[in-house]
């Protein structure tokens, strides 16, 4: 009897995982109107509730550091975005790409550049009505470009810590330096954006092999030229700070405390861009994942694990890339987290995870939040992409970029 009662925690713990899990997965619990957030929260005070994790270790599960830095890269894509800064790179794009396998070139690379640093899901939720506005107004098929902007992010984002919320989780977990983690992926992003436009081009020949040349204009748009120039330079100080070792998530809420020092834009403004739900979402899994960690993960059954060549490049991409695409990326790296901890060469393993993770997101249309951003967005503008449309291009994208990417692991 003694025996079934110490087991409850650890029964209990599992299961409160396991659900968690699920709705961050699908998305909302059936029947209810608990989204990915409130589940998480939900989640991590079961985990308390049932004993799982003492009450005085949940903040310390909390990597704040995480956090931190997700803030701050949000407010100062939040003032890039209000000064009018994605605007004046959409006008840019507009007077050059004379035909549309250069319109194409421009937003992958455009998307990829301004993931790497700024977070590939608010630079889908920025580009994604300037696009659809203009391959409206040029009349083409706006399903390839919104692909594009989808899929570029994401591979673009794998370059750098910065890039997405998980690669934040991962610099943070692992103290690899910026400029380390941006050497070890960035040729990688480099190719896998080459290959993102070459596969939309193949997949779309009716719109790009043509001569036809695109007769559009850029339409004004209103640019608060102090708060641009303050707002870049702020930005570009902040990439400085982190490939200067610098913390990162020092150098990105300074940089946001410091775009908040203005008279010209109400502080309200700044903070109804921010993803508050996201950040909730992440401290409720790192205190689930606690949970888990403290009640059933015990040494025995992590070193089990870990003998099962778990540390080799091609089968930890293999069951990342697989556990990304069934509970998505940003909880597929915390599960991980535990059984990385034991393995002799952490930092390769925590590369190949960000490499894995990252570009598994562009396997199946809700294999990434970005994806989804970009859909949505552009539902509403009466724009279907459907689930085949994208996997047609994403799946092949998803084999090649990852096949290179454990190439390149393995070597380097």
């Amino acid at each position: 009897m003694a025996r079934f009662f110490s087991l409850l925690p650890e029964a209990a713990a599992i299961a409160i995982f396991g659900i968690t899990y699920l709705v961050v997965a699908i998305g909302r619990l059936p029947g209810f109107r608990l989204d990915r957030a409130g589940a998480a929260l939900v989640g991590a005070s079961l985990m308390v509730a049932v004993g799982a994790l003492p009450l005085e270790e949940a903040p310390k599960a909390i990597d704040f550091d995480t956090i931190i830095l997700l803030l701050g890269v949000m407010i100062v894509v939040a003032n890039l975005r209000l000064s009018g800064f994605f605007h004046l790179v959409n006008g840019w794009v507009v007077t050059r790409a004379r035909y549309p396998i250069m319109l194409l070139a421009a937003i992958v690379l455009v998307s990829g550049i301004l993931s790497a640093f700024l977070v590939n899901d608010t630079v889908c939720l920025v580009l994604t009505p300037l696009v659809l506005d203009l391959v409206t107004r040029l009349r083409r098929n706006p399903a390839p470009y919104l692909l594009a902007i989808a899929m570029a992010s994401n591979v673009g984002s794998t370059a750098t810590i910065t890039g997405n919320p998980q690669n934040m989780i991962i610099g943070s977990l692992s103290h690899i330096p910026y400029s380390t983690f941006a050497a070890a992926l960035s040729l990688i992003a480099v190719i896998g954006l080459v290959l993102t436009m070459g596969l939309i081009a193949l997949v779309y020949r009716s719109e790009f092999w043509t001569r036809e040349q695109l007769r559009g204009e850029s339409e004004p748009a209103h640019t608060d030229w102090p708060i641009m120039v303050k707002s870049v330079a702020v930005s570009l100080a902040m990439i400085a700070g982190f490939f200067a070792g610098i913390p990162p998530a020092e150098a990105a809420i300074v940089a946001g405390a410091v775009l908040l020092l203005t008279r010209r834009i109400k502080s309200e403004k700044v903070y109804a861009e921010i993803d508050w739900t996201l950040l909730l979402m992440f401290a409720g899994l790192f205190i689930v994942v606690a949970g888990l960690e403290h009640s059933v993960l015990s040494p025995e059954v992590i070193g089990a694990v870990g003998r099962l060549h778990f540390g080799r490049v091609p089968v930890l991409s293999v069951i990342t890339a697989i556990l990304s695409n069934i509970v998505s990326n940003v909880p597929a790296v915390l599960v991980l987290k535990p059984f990385i901890a034991q393995l002799q060469f952490q930092q390769q393993a925590w590369l190949t995870v960000a490499m894995a993770s990252t570009l598994a997101g562009n396997f199946t249309l809700v294999g990434s939040v970005a994806n989804l951003i970009v859909v949505q967005r552009a539902r509403a503008q009466n724009i279907e992409i459907g689930f085949w449309e994208y996997f047609k291009v994403g799946a092949p994208l998803t084999v090649l970029t990852i096949g290179i990417g454990v190439l390149w692991l393995e070597i380097a």
